[in-house]
């Protein structure tokens, strides 16, 4: 029996809200999945600038005021169902149930004690579209010594894992992270640090444009070899998987303090950042698995065609293509894979890899709020 599933998520930029449609062919834990539809609705301006702030590691003004984001931040999700049923065609009896990621104010991992705090209240999402709404994936990973991050790579090793390639699927969005698919053996997975959160941040500042269309801003610059030497030191690329991070570690004053008081063009910085994401992202793929043969790029970053020369110039020794290629939509990817979260958490099956985010062992994930 054919079932369809709805996955949500804004994510490291908080460009907008991600909501994809899936049909899955059975209930089986291994059924085929497909995106039926997906679109991307964008956040009032003043909810926006909020949440990059708070991501940036901006300090709260109230208690009142995170209730009330809390609340505001899922009605954004429950419109964007809403509006993504009106455009299929459906009404909510049609949906098995939902998946929010919620939005991430602060991923704190290796703090005492660690924690992770998704934003978007999943009584208000399953009031407001009558759906069952599972929410609040990644606590529970955490709660068992797990990063919470990432958790798509299941989904990603049954999507697009060959058994005749050793394959990873690089994910560009606020943050990069890399799925390992070797054709045998376990699938693991990490963030390598920045991706279009600080490229966008940069960006915004010095043109008034939200992102780096195609990345035409870095391509007018040259990047600096000791800036890039100064970013590329930071402890945290040393460290070892598991590890996840987010906008609260590099953001924009991060990279103030590296620029000190040395004057810069600006579109060299931009450069020098879209430098620094391809370099990370291709130390840290070599170092893990540097049997790799082809890469398969997903998230906003796929529409930089400057970011992607420059991480495939650094790969040289692997293939490096959209998950278009292989029917998967790069801009989706994410979304989808919360609608399999959903899934898996309704049928009582774990969601995560212990072997991608450090927990205990495997763990149901998420909350389940009762259309």
């Amino acid at each position: 029996m054919e079932q369809l599933f709805l996955g949500l998520i804004s994510g490291t930029s908080a460009d907008g809200i991600d909501a994809a449609l899936v049909r899955f062919a059975s209930d089986a834990p291994d059924a085929h999945c497909e995106l039926v539809l997906g679109r991307t609705y964008a956040w009032p301006e003043t909810i926006r600038a909020r949440l990059i702030e708070l991501g940036q590691g901006g300090e709260t003004r109230s208690l009142d005021e995170l209730g009330m984001l809390d609340v505001r931040i899922a009605h954004g999700f429950a419109d964007a169902v809403l509006a993504l049923l009106e455009d299929a065609g459906l009404g909510p009896r049609d949906v098995q149930a939902l998946g929010s990621h919620g939005q991430t104010v602060r991923h704190r991992p290796e703090s005492i004690p660690p924690f992770t705090w998704q934003m978007g209240d999943g009584n208000v999402i399953a009031e407001r579209t009558g759906i069952t709404t599972v929410a609040d994936f990644r606590r529970r990973d955490v709660a068992a010594g797990g990063h919470g991050a990432p958790l798509l790579p299941a989904l990603h090793a049954a999507l697009l894992r060959a058994p005749d390639e050793d394959r990873a699927v690089l994910n560009l969005g606020g943050i990069a992270n890399l799925t390992l698919l070797p054709a045998s053996g376990a699938v693991r997975g990490f963030d390598t640090g920045p991706a279009n959160a600080l490229l966008d941040a940069w960006c915004e500042r010095h043109t008034g444009a939200a992102f780096d269309a195609d990345g035409a801003f870095a391509a007018r610059g040259t990047a600096d070899s000791g800036l890039l030497a100064q970013l590329l030191d930071d402890p945290w690329f040393a460290l070892p998987p598991p590890k996840s991070t987010g906008r609260e570690q590099f953001h924009l004053g991060w990279l103030e303090a590296h620029l000190g008081d040395e004057t810069r063009r600006p579109e060299d910085v931009q450069a020098t950042l879209l430098e620094l994401t391809a370099a990370s992202v291709a130390d840290a793929l070599r170092a893990a698995q540097p049997s790799t043969r082809r890469v398969l790029a997903c998230g906003g970053g796929v529409h930089n065609r400057a970011l992607l020369a420059r991480i495939a110039a650094r790969l040289s020794e692997a293939v490096l293509e959209s998950t278009a290629v292989h029917g998967v939509d790069p801009d989706f990817i994410e979304a989808m894979g919360f609608a399999w979260l959903a899934r898996e958490a309704l049928a009582g099956r774990p969601g995560n890899l212990p072997s991608v985010t450090g927990a205990q062992g495997p763990r149901v994930l998420g909350a389940i709020y009762p259309a």
